[in-house]
């Protein structure tokens, strides 16, 4: 008697979980928000201390804290689906190219503050570390906790120098527009990635049905890098658009 396949699991990995998509969506549109409102107040069309008050430092760690662990939770899936380091360096390539169009772009805007180490700069180091790292599991939770807590108790002004900033251990913060040094930053990608592994035991969590408005956050969330690239051009090209129609008019 010839044996019948078995039915799809709905719970089985695929290549992307549309939870994790809408999450990673969300975080994009935040960023968009919060990039628009520093766009207006480089403009001056926005009374705000955006250095110095809590309303956007709070809003700064929060969003990038959503990106990073977001970035160990697809490091958590991409390693429970075998994905291959050649898929990873090809993916990797790409952010490390972009990194460096930031840094050319943020010196253009900001000269000396320009951006030599922000967020697609540490992630590109972050994911290699992650990378490596997975097959620990829940050993990520304290070392993740570790990696918060060091730069509090371990600081020397030789990490202060622009070639050992990247670690974190200084005892000032450099003059850049955007700064995401590796500790204590590491520590949030790593607790993605070990929360996201235990998740992946029930994978229906993630791939679970999306409330309303998140099938369009989970879509917008499958091209993240692009995103991040375009929108800040296009943000301040429409602004500086109606700038100058406002005085034309």
């Amino acid at each position: 008697m010839a044996k019948t396949a078995a039915p799809p699991d709905p719970t089985a990995a695929s290549s992307r979980y549309d939870r994790l998509d809408a999450l990673r969506g969300f975080a994009l549109v935040w960023m968009a928000g919060f990039h628009f409102c520093f766009d207006l107040f480089i403009h001056r069309l926005l009374d705000t201390r955006f250095y110095t008050d809590p309303l956007w430092i709070v809003q700064r760690t929060c969003i990038l804290s959503l990106f990073l662990l977001c970035a160990g939770a697809g490091q958590a899936v991409a390693t429970h689906q075998g994905q291959s380091w050649r898929r990873f360096w090809r993916r990797w390539a790409q952010i490390v190219g972009c990194a460096a169009l930031v840094s050319a772009g943020s010196w253009w805007m900001f000269g000396p503050r320009f951006i030599y180490f922000g967020v697609l700069h540490a992630m590109a180091l972050m994911l290699i570390v992650a990378r490596l790292s997975a097959p620990l599991g829940r050993w990520l939770f304290p070392l993740g906790a570790l990696a918060l807590l060091l730069p509090q108790f371990v600081q020397h002004p030789v990490f202060d120098s622009p070639w050992l900033n990247w670690t974190g251990l200084v005892t000032r913060k450099p003059q850049t527009e955007d700064y995401v040094p590796l500790l204590p930053w590491l520590g949030v990608m790593w607790w993605g990635l070990a929360a996201t592994r235990e998740l992946l035991k029930r994978p229906a969590l993630l791939a679970g049905s999306l409330p309303p408005g998140g099938r369009a956050l989970a879509g917008l969330g499958r091209w993240s890098l692009s995103f991040y690239m375009l929108h800040q051009p296009v943000l301040i090209g429409l602004l500086q658009a109606w700038l100058y129609w406002r005085l034309r008019a």
